[in-house]
């Protein structure tokens, strides 16, 4: 057994089916967990919203306890900052002597770039060990070459169904010796340490959930087992009311604490022993889309994140500060976008279906940069995960996978999915709804 190990924890916060903690406790004779309340995750970024709001972070914080506790029954320590990896990391490197950091491989920029300082900062020796985690095909295991992934996703999904699989869940953590704990205990922070407020909760809201893998599983159960909405996902995904019409899963798979191979396995339990049916298929087909915006992501890079979207397409977008705000508000021409807009802002949720209608709106409407909305959907989303986030928007801006470029027509989709106006006088009901 080697000597001490570090898993630096960020969007994957879970003891189960996690690489790097199985690992580190498997080789070392010493675990510590580390997480940090990143300060620069909560700052005001150059588009005017915080990168992360009060819905999102209440969850995360709700997470990051329950994790703490299971680690606790491991003996194992989650140590927790405040400050940035950059310069806390390297010191609790040094304070443990540890020769091991094992953590989630990420690509984007700003993960990148804080390992690298964090690598700068750590004395040559120091093993990084990093591990592809969040699929659910691991890269290995596809059918392409990343830089030959499909454009369309229809491709790319027709072809991991016939020659991909779905690895086991990874083996359980080894327990650790009850000297491994540490003496003290670490707190997380509050909203109002991280500069943000308390969220009311709205009675309106479609997400009433806690934070945390053993909430996630609850609703696992409660979805599947229980009462079988599972079996009619299908039919009831593009709902807008109340919290059943779809799983909600995103949420937890968004930090890490539901890993996607946990979801699939269990939806193989269900499909093996309750129903297989076309809305079983239809929350798997769900997981794939997750995974191939991840791929896309990891093919273009940066590119995700530029104005001409990985097509680098050359559009004439606004940025007209009173037009955002208005869709902000909820105070377009379209009720339907009103609506949505107003869960998202007293939420931190939408469904799926009003985030197409809200962002089409946005960009083929009001012909505002797409990165805009992207940037608040960041600050607002419980469930926001960065490759999903920018995949879907540039999506629908016609700057990413979409092949055909489509524009949504908002009264149509009102007549189709909100017929008697139910949703629409949930959310303006104290405003004028015609």
């Amino acid at each position: 057994m080697k000597g001490t190990a570090i898993v630096w924890y960020r969007n994957d916060l879970r003891v189960q089916d996690h690489q790097s903690l199985f690992l580190a406790t498997h080789s070392h004779q010493r675990v510590i967990t580390y997480y940090t309340f990143d300060p620069t995750h909560y700052q005001t970024t150059s588009w005017g919203f915080k990168k992360t709001e009060k819905y999102r972070a209440q969850f995360l914080i709700e997470t990051v306890r329950a994790l703490q506790k299971e680690l606790e029954a491991l003996n194992i320590t989650l140590v927790i900052g405040q400050k940035s990896p950059r310069v806390e990391l390297p010191n609790l490197i040094n304070q443990w002597n540890a020769t091991h950091v094992y953590l989630q491989k990420e690509w984007t920029s700003e993960e990148q770039n804080t390992l690298r300082e964090v690598q700068k900062n750590c004395v040559e020796s120091v093993v990084f060990s990093e591990h592809y985690d969040q699929f659910l095909f691991h890269p290995s295991d596809i059918p392409f070459e990343i830089q030959q992934l499909p454009e369309v996703f229809t491709q790319f999904r027709k072809q991991c169904e016939a020659k991909a699989s779905v690895r086991p869940l990874i083996l359980e953590v080894q327990c650790m010796p009850k000297e491994n704990i540490l003496s003290e205990r670490y707190s997380t922070p509050s909203l109002y340490d991280l500069g943000l407020d308390n969220p009311s909760q709205d009675s309106r809201t479609a997400f009433p959930f806690k934070g945390g893998t053993q909430a996630g599983k609850e609703r696992m159960q409660y979805y599947g087992w229980e009462s079988k909405k599972l079996s009619y996902y299908k039919k009831t995904r593009n709902g807008l009311l109340g919290k059943d019409y779809s799983s909600k899963y995103s949420a937890w798979l968004a930090n890490g604490s539901l890993s996607p191979r946990t979801i699939y396995w269990d939806l193989m339990d269900y499909e093996r022993n309750v129903e297989k049916n076309q809305s079983t298929y239809w929350l798997f087909f769900e997981l794939v889309w997750r995974d191939y915006f991840k791929y896309i992501s990891l093919k273009h890079r940066n590119y995700i994140f530029y104005l001409g979207g990985i097509k680098d397409r050359d559009y004439a977008w606004k940025n007209d500060t009173q037009t955002v705000l208005q869709w902000i508000e909820g105070q377009t021409a379209e009720p339907f976008v009103n609506a949505n807009m107003l869960e998202l802002k007293n939420t931190g949720w939408m469904s799926n279906r009003g985030r197409q209608n809200v962002a089409s709106y946005l960009t083929k409407n009001l012909h505002m940069d797409w990165r805009i909305g992207a940037a608040y959907f960041e600050a607002m989303l419980i469930d926001y995960d960065v490759h999903s986030n920018y995949g879907n928007w540039m999506y629908v801006a016609g700057v990413g996978n979409d092949p055909r470029d489509r524009k949504f027509n908002i009264s149509l989709q009102a007549q189709r999915y909100d017929s008697k106006g139910a949703y629409q006088k949930k959310w303006l009901q104290n405003t004028l709804f015609s």
